[in-house]
């Protein structure tokens, strides 16, 4: 069995040490960089999570995450933020880049090593699993069509670039079509348990995910009071 690779993204040369061998302990394949331009000289699609410190010299953690979600080739990786920047503000700003997980300094080791377990545990289960998805993967209305494997949407044959979050909610929507979801039930399956995720939070992305769909997106409705939906007939 192949071992998970880490990249652990932090400007502290001895806490990238602390993690790297207890991540080894666990049996993980670690990398290690002491700013988010080194890391970026790195072969970064080969990696399965990355837990990147948000207070960096001049690209900040923040930064760096933007960039990743823009490339094909690791928009889907899992990102773990790991900051002495511990505001609600900075929860949401890291949650709507795209985090998977937001864990405040100081922090345990073990506790870093139980996240990284469980969100590699979570983003690397399909998140389709209980919806009807054809053999080769592909859910598709009209022409939007969602490649759960490859992780991409194309609207109208051109590719649209959405975030892991903006997927699968969408893939989760698509997937239940006819059906409003409540907020909590979105937040148990896009995002993990352990972290706190406000209401806010599931409106920015599915407000900019309308926005990428084009007019696709007129499908994804509201429910005031009740939550969200994928309708195929929209009044």
């Amino acid at each position: 069995m192949n071992k998970f690779r880490v990249l652990v993204v932090d400007d502290e040369e001895s806490l990238c040490e602390i993690l790297k061998f207890n991540l080894e302990r666990e049996g993980y394949d670690v990398t290690t960089a002491l700013s988010a331009e080194e890391a970026l000289t790195l072969e970064l699609g080969g990696f399965d999570l990355m837990i990147v410190d948000v207070m960096m010299g001049e690209l900040s953690g923040f930064g760096f995450a933007r960039i990743l979600r823009k490339k094909s080739e690791t928009a889907e990786i899992p990102i773990i933020f790991c900051t002495a920047r511990d505001s609600v503000e900075d929860r949401i700003k890291g949650l709507d880049i795209g985090a998977d997980d937001y864990i405040p300094k100081p922090f345990s080791v073990a506790e870093v090593v139980a996240r990284v377990r469980s969100v590699l545990r979570r983003t690397k289960r399909t998140v389709e699993s209980s919806a009807p998805v054809a053999d080769d993967g592909i859910i598709v209305f009209k022409g939007l069509e969602v490649n759960t494997l490859r992780k991409s949407c194309k609207v109208d044959g051109e590719e649209v670039a959405l975030t892991r979050k903006e997927f699968d909610i969408l893939v989760l929507l698509l997937s239940s079509r006819g059906t409003i979801l409540s907020r909590e039930q979105i937040m148990k399956h896009v995002w993990s348990n352990e972290v706190v995720v406000l209401d806010r939070t599931i409106d920015v992305n599915i407000t900019r995910m309308r926005k990428k769909l084009g007019d696709y997106g007129n499908h994804i409705i509201t429910r005031t009071g009740y939550g969200y939906g994928f309708e195929e007939e929209v009044i």
